[in-house]
């Protein structure tokens, strides 16, 4: 099966994972800045004790720095259009652009960089794919109003997405408004703004967060629509595609209830403008009831106008799901696991590796909402070693991105709607998991350790030229 003429190859990054420039022209603090680096990022910053504090006598803060795309985007973006790059997923900081969130005015010298790598794109005929809000939302808006349970964010983010989509609407056909919405079911601190201390232990309050960015998102495709007609607005989700561990109805209904709550909820509302039939039980099944959300008629009335155009989604790995007690062995995942699937193995982070859970994903995606879908991330976190004459061999990423590609095809000839591919880090970037440098992704290789420590050169890995290759192709020669 062809890929279609017009397919977006490309890859996708994110501003608080590969920027710097944290504390540059204007910008502001985001919720990223105050995350440690290291394996265990996600435990300390879901404890109890977590209150925003960057404590830099006691942890590294790799986010800083990144991997200095403020200073180097125009050389990246050139190694981007090297290998063939039809678009290029990156998301504008907010806090860049509104240092607190709050303000009424824009930072100008933000909305200049943006400006500057945008037209580095359009020279290089790379599609932007922005994302409007990518775990990076201003640290201010967090601590001081609470995060997205306060529905004043609403309109912070409807200022911050009209600025923005009305700046570079002559050139950016399609936006992305949250990125992977549902991950906050897991780990509501990135999305959310949510801790321990403001709430994150309480469902409501995450429900009632995913309310207020579902009025924000409803916002966002108004505003795109009405500075470009043509402009394509997407919601972005984690689509984990999940199995029941066995054929016992009783793991078979876990895993539909699954789906519904974790899968298909914000997917949902996002794209069919209206509350799933299985809302009201999902809300009891979480301690509250619809009454306890706060929810007006003229937003609701917002949301079934304003659906987004298409769904994105990151798959990297699947999920298996025992509710019976006999399954002990789990395993890790993005923000969320399950039990070992005894037929996949898993890369050294524990994330099972599953392309035909991609074909599956697709498949059912396509099914149920009968929309176009963007693969916006997909790739494998490992080790990369620099050998004596500088080349880096990465034929485990490139045996993990051909079976994923290979998958695509296949849905292809499913008769999937699918109109692009942006594999996850395309140059190596700061995990977002475990805040480290060593977890690479990227086809091009960053000289940077763990403690951020190294000369930042750029070097072809040969999933670089393997994936030129494909592009150049246009997915005949994987």
């Amino acid at each position: 099966m062809k890929f279609p003429e017009n397919f977006l190859w490309g890859g996708a990054t994110a501003a608080n994972q590969l920027e710097g420039g944290y504390d540059l022209d204007g910008r502001g603090l985001s919720v990223d800045d105050a995350l440690p680096g290291g394996k265990q990022r996600m435990a300390i910053i879901a404890g109890p004790n977590f209150d925003w504090t960057i404590d830099e006598q006691q942890y590294v803060y790799p986010n800083h720095q990144g991997i200095d795309f403020y200073h180097h985007y125009k050389k990246d973006i050139a190694l981007f259009a090297e290998m063939g790059f039809k678009a290029y997923r990156f998301s504008i900081s907010w806090s860049r652009i509104f240092p607190q969130g709050d303000e009424q005015e824009p930072n100008e010298a933000g909305l200049q960089f943006y400006d500057l790598v945008i037209t580095e794109c359009v020279k290089h005929h790379i599609q932007p794919v922005i994302t409007l809000s990518h775990y990076e939302m201003p640290l201010y808006l967090a601590k001081h109003y609470g995060g997205w349970k306060n529905k004043q964010l609403i309109g912070f983010f409807k200022h911050y997405a009209e600025t923005v989509i009305k700046r570079y609407s002559d050139r950016v056909h399609y936006w992305l408004t949250f990125n992977e919405i549902n991950s906050a079911a897991h780990f509501p601190v990135l999305s959310q703004g949510l801790i321990q201390q403001n709430g994150a232990n309480e469902p409501r309050n995450i429900f009632q967060a995913w309310h207020n960015q579902f009025v924000a998102s409803a916002y966002a495709v108004k505003a795109a629509h009405e500075a470009n007609p043509d402009a394509q607005v997407g919601n972005m989700i984690i689509y984990a595609t999940s199995y029941a561990y066995d054929a016992d109805p009783i793991n078979q209904l876990a895993n539909l209830k699954h789906n519904q709550a974790f899968n298909f909820y914000c997917a949902d509302v996002q794209v069919r403008g209206h509350y799933p039939s299985y809302a009201p039980a999902l809300f009891k099944e979480n301690g509250f009831t619809e009454s306890d959300l706060d929810r007006t008629s003229d937003e609701l009335a917002l949301l079934a106008k304003y659906h987004v155009d298409f769904i994105s989604f990151s798959y990297y790995m699947s999920s298996a799901i025992d509710a019976t007690g006999r399954v002990t062995e789990n395993i890790s995942g993005n923000l969320m696991g399950g039990v070992k699937n005894p037929f996949l193995s898993a890369s050294e982070w524990g994330w099972q590796i599953d392309p035909t859970g991609l074909r599956i994903a697709l498949n059912e995606l396509n099914d149920r909402y009968q929309v176009p879908l963007f693969i916006v991330e997909n790739g494998l976190g490992a080790r990369d070693t620099v050998q004596a004459d500088g080349q880096i061999h990465d034929d485990y990423r490139i045996n993990y991105l051909r079976a994923h590609i290979k998958a695509i095809q296949d849905a292809l000839a499913d008769g999937v709607n699918i109109i692009g591919y942006t594999p996850w880090g395309c140059i190596d970037l700061v995990s977002a998991s475990t805040g480290e440098m060593s977890k690479r992704y990227g086809f091009i290789y960053v000289d940077l350790d763990d403690q951020g420590r190294g000369t930042l050169k750029r070097t072809r890995k040969d999933s670089f030229y393997w994936y030129q290759k494909v592009i150049t192709t246009n997915g005949e020669t994987l």
